[in-house]
């Protein structure tokens, strides 16, 4: 688990996203390594409550671009689709997990890494941390499109139209996104404190409790809703037009600032007359 971080401190354990240089974003090797943990946890009698947080300067700049290959005779499509539905169900691995998650977030908190903090059961936030959704101004979908089900429908379609990675604590707390705004220095004190209140309460009631609210929000339509907008994501993943293979020849070989000043000088220009 070199790219998770697992400590147990008594009924709590803590998973520390662990890849910083790379503002822990996430890879096939982090996915697994989440994986493994959790399944530790889980499995583990004596753990009553997990959190999750990040190393370093953010909690998760999002999922990594860098997909891999395809298997030998998969082809483009099917590779991307099979990718889709392992990310998504690592996202949802949280949801359903059957004790209380906490997520600690702070610096930037973007993307999938966005749904992750946002299927946890509490999500504490540190001030300086930022939250977005920028997929579109790169041309991908949502893999997990939770925030409707979370902050509401107006809140959640700005966000996810608008594509801004600049949404401060304050608004994400405003939204109903996050429980609560602490200093970067109490994040993680206050993440614990809360776990261990919860920790006192009967382990039974409390794992019950929470599968009812997952019943409840999947017989309002949420599971089947994702996966609907699942699928929506791999037509968008997998469909190209020539302006997405020109922004994405310009991402790959000058950056995204130069991808995102390409596609901009193609809009027409205004007629100020």
């Amino acid at each position: 688990m070199s790219n998770v971080s697992y400590e147990k401190r008594g009924a709590v354990a803590i998973l520390t996203l662990n890849r910083p240089h790379k503002l822990n974003a996430i890879n096939s090797e982090m996915l697994a390594a989440l994986g493994a943990a959790l399944e530790v946890a889980e499995q583990d009698d004596d753990v009553r409550v997990l959190i999750l947080n990040g190393a370093g300067r953010a909690f998760s700049a999002g999922f990594d671009l860098d997909m891999g290959k395809p298997a030998e005779g998969e082809s483009d499509d099917e590779f991307i689709a099979r990718e889709l539905r392992k990310d998504f169900a690592a996202i949802m691995r949280f949801r359903d997990f059957p004790k209380p998650t906490i997520a600690a977030v702070h610096g930037y908190c973007l993307g999938s890494a966005m749904e992750i903090a946002a299927v946890c059961d509490i999500t504490i936030a540190a001030e300086d941390c930022r939250f977005g959704a920028p997929e579109v101004r790169f041309g991908s979908g949502i893999v997990c499109m939770i925030l409707p089900w979370i902050v509401g429908q107006k809140h959640a379609r700005e966000m996810l139209l608008v594509g801004s990675d600049k949404i401060d604590a304050e608004r994400a707390a405003s939204i109903g996104l996050v429980n609560r705004v602490v200093a970067g220095d109490m994040l993680m004190a206050e993440a614990e404190n809360l776990a261990r209140e919860i920790s006192l309460n009967d382990p039974l009631a409390v794992r019950l409790t929470k599968k009812a609210l997952n019943s409840g929000a999947d017989a309002a339509g949420l599971e089947q809703a994702l996966h609907e907008a699942l699928q929506i994501d791999i037509e968008i993943e997998t469909t190209a037009t020539p302006e997405s293979a020109e922004f994405n020849r310009i991402l790959g070989e000058d950056g995204p600032k130069a991808a995102l000043a390409w596609r901009a000088a193609q809009l027409p220009q205004e007629n100020n007359s």
